[in-house]
This record gives C-alpha cells, sequence and structure tokens, in this order.
C-alpha cells in the first residue's frame, strides 16, 4: 500500500500555513509549490491566480499536501494532528508556536491561526496513562483532564497521589 498523505485545504493561505507549520516543527520542510495560473478571471477559482494549486511540505517525517480552494470547507476539531514529544521543553515549545485560539485548549489540544487543531503530547503521558495501576493511572487522567497544555510534573505528582 501507498503511504497516506493527509491533504489540507486552505481559503487562500496555504503558503503561509506550511512556512508557519515548517518553522514551528523540527526536521520539516516546504518539498515543492504549485501555483494557479495568472489571470484567472472565470469560473470557480476566478481571483487565485498566483496561489497554491498544490503545496508539498514536510513535518518531522509526515508528508502533507495542501492546496487554496477557497472558503468553501473549514477546518474543524473532528480532525486533528498528534504531535508526540520528548519532554517538557518540547511542548512548551512547541505549544507556543501553534496554539493560537486560547478557549480552544484542553487537554493537550489546542488550534492554530488557521484552524486547525493539534494535539501536543508527552510521551510520558501515555506511559503515566497505561501504567497497569489503577488507581495511579486514573489520578493521573483526572490531572490532564483539569489541563490545558499538558504539564508533566503535574501529571506524575497526581500519579504519585501528591
Amino acid at each position: 500500500m501507498q503511504q497516506i498523505i493527509p491533504s489540507l485545504w486552505f481559503d487562500d493561505r496555504a503558503e503561509e500555513a506550511m512556512n508557519y507549520y515548517v518553522n514551528a516543527i523540527p526536521n520539516s520542510r516546504i518539498v515543492d509549490i504549485k501555483r494557479y495560473p495568472e489571470g484567472m478571471t472565470e469560473g470557480p477559482m476566478a481571483g487565485m491566480g498566483g496561489k497554491v494549486l498544490n503545496g508539498q511540505f514536510v513535518l518531522n517525517g509526515q508528508p502533507f499536501t495542501c492546496l487554496d480552494g477557497g472558503p468553501i470547507f473549514t477546518f474543524n476539531e473532528s480532525i486533528s494532528f498528534m504531535l508526540m514529544c520528548d519532554d517538557q521543553n518540547e511542548v512548551d515549545r512547541i505549544w507556543a508556536a501553534l496554539s493560537a485560539v486560547p478557549e480552544s485548549e484542553q487537554c493537550g489540544w489546542c488550534k492554530d491561526q488557521f484552524g486547525l487543531s493539534w494535539q501536543v503530547i508527552p510521551t510520558r503521558m501515555g506511559e503515566l496513562l497505561s501504567d497497569p495501576d489503577p488507581v495511579a493511572s486514573g489520578r493521573a487522567l483526572q490531572a490532564m483532564l483539569q489541563m490545558k497544555k499538558i504539564d508533566v510534573a503535574a501529571l506524575e505528582a497526581a500519579f504519585r497521589g501528591e
């Protein structure tokens, strides 16, 4: 089977989004941008000349494609991208780069300036929540449910019953 590649539909800011994501996420790059021809004055893509017809980029090894397609479709929380982070410093840095809608922050989820939802998750959280001790993992889960950005030290303290 060929690789599954997410495709993102932007109104008219695909190139800005690609630059934003490759700067926010380590080991990322823009691969290629194909543009709508200049002078498009008729049809559903009128006025899109020079905008992104097909953008290809890679975020930490995961390929994506995107386009400027107009305001027909928008992102919502039913789709998100999970970023597994090694430690609290990485969580903090990525969260600061991506979170742009404070009222959307909950349990490690945030929304960026383009309306795309992300889950910024430390690997330690998965270890704590899947621990065989149901009481300790339950305490960590309850702590996580109260958080916006995940705080590893607070999860560990809850896990220990502190």
